[in-house]
Formats: C-alpha cells, structure tokens, sequence
C-alpha cells in the first residue's frame, strides 16, 4: 500500500510558476511509475505528466509539453511537478499517483491517489 500527499498548491498569477510535490510512503516508491493528472471544475480529471521508476523516461500532455516538468527523488520518495507559464487554464486540482505499469497515460492503470493539490491561476 502506498500512501501519497500533495503540497505546493496555491494561487499564482498567469505567466508565473510553482512547483507541487508529491510525498509517497513506504519502501517501494522505486517500483512504481509516477504521474501527475489534474482536474478542472465541471471537466474530467486529465493526464499531466508520469515518469519513469528510474527517473529515465518523462511523458507529457501536448498541453503542457515545453512548460511542465516531471521529475523524482527515490531517495526521498518525492515526485515532483515544476510548472512554468502558468496560464488561466492550467487551474485544477493536481493530483499525484503510483502505477505498476512502465510509463502510463491511462488513469485506470493507475493503484493509489494523493488527495490533491488546489493551483489557481488568475488572469
């Protein structure tokens, strides 16, 4: 069982940048894929990012290719999320998750949800 918590969640203003992290129990982070989805208001949950256990391989959304960037700390069983050019559109909640799978983009393969982060972006 993993248990994962976010953090890093605020309001910023368009054009700014935060960075979320993602804080995973356990002795096993190393062993899974991790990914960032978020979700809007009124819309389905999203996929953000993932990366690989090792830390090797990154995936993104086109939404967010070239802004966000996904990457880990297996020492310190984090994940993180760095956003840059924060946009109105970029407002969710962010949500972190573990997958067995290598490199996923599906939610359903997807085990274990953090509780999710807030990231408001103002115009």
């Amino acid at each position: 069982h993993v248990q994962l918590v976010e953090s890093g969640g605020r309001l910023v203003q368009a054009g700014g940048s935060l960075r979320l992290s993602c804080a995973a129990s356990g002795r096993t982070f190393s062993s899974y894929a991790m990914g960032w989805f978020r979700q809007a208001t009124g819309k389905e949950r999203e996929f953000v990012a993932v990366i690989s256990r090792s830390g090797g391989s990154t995936y993104y959304a086109d939404s967010v290719k070239g802004r966000f960037t996904i990457s880990r700390d297996n020492a310190k069983n984090t994940v993180y999320l760095r956003m840059n050019g924060l946009n109105p559109e970029d407002t969710a909640v962010y949500y972190c998750a573990s997958s067995s799978s290598l490199l996923p983009s599906v939610a359903d393969t997807y085990n274990y949800w953090g509780q999710g982060t807030q990231v408001t972006v103002s115009s």
